[in-house]
């Protein structure tokens, strides 16, 4: 017997919310009636998972209509635990992190997280936004000076060994490359190694293809229906 929920949700608007590094891969995809339906919230809400989840919520409950809500979210530090879908249908990709969903799928991302785990990733998104060791760093200087700031930096990044710039096109590894680069040269610091990988858009064009057809979701995905609430133990795997 078909599920009512999928079936009712079918007939529902659709909205996504989600991180502004997801931008560029998310409008690639989205079909003409719901470009303007797109909420890109900014980079730096998952550096503190609280504030991620109020804004999200408010997010969430700011929107009137009963509808299909697509969040660009991994569990991002617990920032999703909790979040309730009130009167919507709630979807989201099934990963720690947004690291998976730019390489394109969990698999590929344990496979890196098993041979490298001790690993700094940057983006198109982070750079673009100032998230990033060296920017981080002048920022400290010009709050703490020099001294607090290497002694900050150094807790935060000391276990690091690689530093990787993941990319979905070579037009964006072009371009991106001499800011990654003077980050990989600051990260010299600690010994990282610098990689470049081009990841891929599986997993940011799947969960827009299942935002059509929401009966198509499958374990690399969660749905809360209305009255129910996103949990940190959905993500386990």
């Amino acid at each position: 017997m078909e599920n009512p929920s999928l079936t009712e949700s079918l007939k529902l608007p659709v909205f996504f919310i989600a991180c502004k590094v997801f931008e560029h891969l998310i409008e690639r995809y989205l079909p003409p009636d719901l470009v303007g339906k797109v909420t890109f919230l900014d980079y730096g809400l998952h550096e503190f998972p609280r504030n991620l989840k109020k804004t999200l919520q408010e997010s969430i409950d700011h929107i009137d209509t009963p509808s299909l809500i697509v969040l660009g979210y991994g569990l991002c530090g617990n920032g999703l635990h909790g979040i309730r879908s009130g009167k919507h249908i709630l979807l989201a990709p099934r990963t720690d992190d947004c690291i998976a969903i730019l390489y394109g799928s969990y698999t590929a991302y344990r496979k890196q997280f098993d041979e490298a785990p001790g690993t700094y990733y940057l983006s198109k998104g982070w750079l673009e936004s100032g998230s990033n060791p060296l920017d981080e760093y002048q920022q400290y200087i010009d709050r703490y000076g020099q001294s607090q700031a290497d002694w900050i930096m150094d807790q935060l990044y000391q276990h690091y060994k690689r530093l990787v710039f993941v990319a979905h096109q070579q037009s964006d590894l072009e371009q991106y490359r001499p800011k990654a680069l003077e980050v990989a040269e600051y990260c010299q610091r600690w010994g990282m190694e610098y990689e470049e990988i081009l990841g891929s858009d599986h997993f940011v064009r799947k969960l827009v293809e299942i935002s059509m057809a929401l009966d198509k979701a499958d374990g690399d995905f969660i749905v809360v229906p209305p009255g129910g609430t996103l949990d940190q133990r959905q993500f386990l795997r």
